[in-house]
């Protein structure tokens, strides 16, 4: 698929007819198009504000990274919320947390129960009432914590000043005493933390009362563009046409991988190749930078990028025994370039174009895959 991006918001393009005729001439004009647009893109990242560790990545492939400067994410939580202990960073061999989503538990709590109602009408197993009882625990233990925060910091001043003898050793027993107590609180104060993202990222999103609840049968049609055609004889679909023409082999694919897979043969692979790069010298002539993405991306980016790459019904593939989940889309790669950087105004807009493999379980897609992946 080929994806664009503007101003850091990605969508599909869409598929547009294009002639499979290729010229030197726009070899040629790709080739100049793509040279601009590395070097535009080398400035792009040298004024970019990233972490040390993307700096000594582009330092190892010989970027100048002199005029870079580390950032360090800033967040700001919404009055009235309680604040929780943050994920600490952890190592790639070690167990990383829960990617911490910027979820209004709150606002869940005061409506507990039209959350409840939406995920009945979604059919989501997520646990309203747990997530409710997780954050009302952790907002408690969280006021816990900072009052023994406090009571230590003000036994720390204390020490700071003329004791005598007999006070400083009741202090120093006491301090010790606030020290065991805060780090078991804080323990726990992470780990439900960590519970209450995890059950949190479960809960979908609100439905648009307008939004009829049912199969596609009751789905209304709020617009029809253009007119339905006519015809005067038995009309073939696409499928049909290409099976006809000896464009798709849908049998040997099913041979070696299995159902809803396909070859694309003869012409049908000049129509596809020809229409990439039509697409893609298109968009060079508006100034957008052309990628090719990774086909694995790390289980966090995808979650930042709004999915849940291991809960139920979920449309990635994981790889087992890691991290790394099959990209669905080529906007999870493109999106993750940027997720520690700062953006400025006059950076702005980033303007991409990104041709990518697909990876999608398709669940609950039975019976349209056949008939629908081609054209996606």
């Amino acid at each position: 698929s080929v994806s664009v991006c503007v101003l850091g918001c990605c969508c599909c393009c869409l598929a547009m007819a294009a002639s499979a005729a290729l010229h030197c001439s726009f070899h040629r004009a790709l080739l100049r198009s793509f040279q601009d647009s590395v070097l535009g893109h080398a400035r792009l990242y040298s004024s970019c504000l990233i972490s040390k560790r993307k700096q000594w990545q582009m330092a190892r492939l010989g970027w100048n990274v002199g005029t870079l400067a580390s950032a360090s994410a800033v967040t700001a939580e919404d009055p009235g919320t309680c604040s929780s202990v943050p994920s600490a960073a952890v190592s790639d061999a070690g167990q990383k947390p829960t990617w911490r989503a910027n979820i209004d538990f709150k606002w869940i709590r005061d409506n507990k129960e039209a959350v409840a109602e939406n995920i009945q009408k979604r059919n989501s197993a997520a646990d309203v009432e747990l997530v409710v009882r997780l954050y009302e625990r952790s907002c408690n233990l969280a006021k816990e914590v900072d009052k023994l925060r406090t009571e230590r910091n003000a036994i720390a001043n204390m020490m700071k000043g003329k004791v005598d003898p007999e006070s400083r050793e009741e202090l120093i027993e006491k301090g010790k005493r606030l020290k065991d107590t805060l780090a078991v609180l804080e323990a726990d104060l992470a780990d439900i933390t960590e519970n209450l993202q995890r059950e949190g990222q479960c809960i979908p999103n609100m439905t648009h009362a307008h939004v009829p609840v049912g199969s596609d049968g009751v789905a209304t049609i709020r617009k029809l563009v253009g007119k339905k055609p006519d015809f005067t004889f038995p009309v073939k679909d696409h499928v049909e046409l290409g099976e006809a023409l000896g464009l798709f082999d849908f049998e040997a694919a099913a041979e070696v991988s299995g159902n809803k897979f396909y070859y694309l043969k003869n012409e049908a692979v000049l129509l596809e190749m020809a229409l990439i790069n039509w697409t893609l010298s298109e968009l060079l002539k508006r100034d957008f930078i052309p990628l090719t993405t990774p086909d694995l991306v790390r289980s966090t980016v995808v979650e930042k990028c709004g999915f849940q790459p291991r809960g139920q019904n979920t449309q990635v593939y994981s790889v087992e025994g890691t991290d790394l989940c099959l990209a669905g889309t080529s906007e999870i790669p493109v999106g993750g370039m940027y997720m520690d950087c700062i953006l400025t105004e006059s950076m702005l807009p980033l303007k991409l174009a990104a041709f990518s493999h697909c990876f999608r379980t398709e669940a609950g897609a039975a019976g349209l895959a056949t008939r629908a992946d081609i054209l996606d």
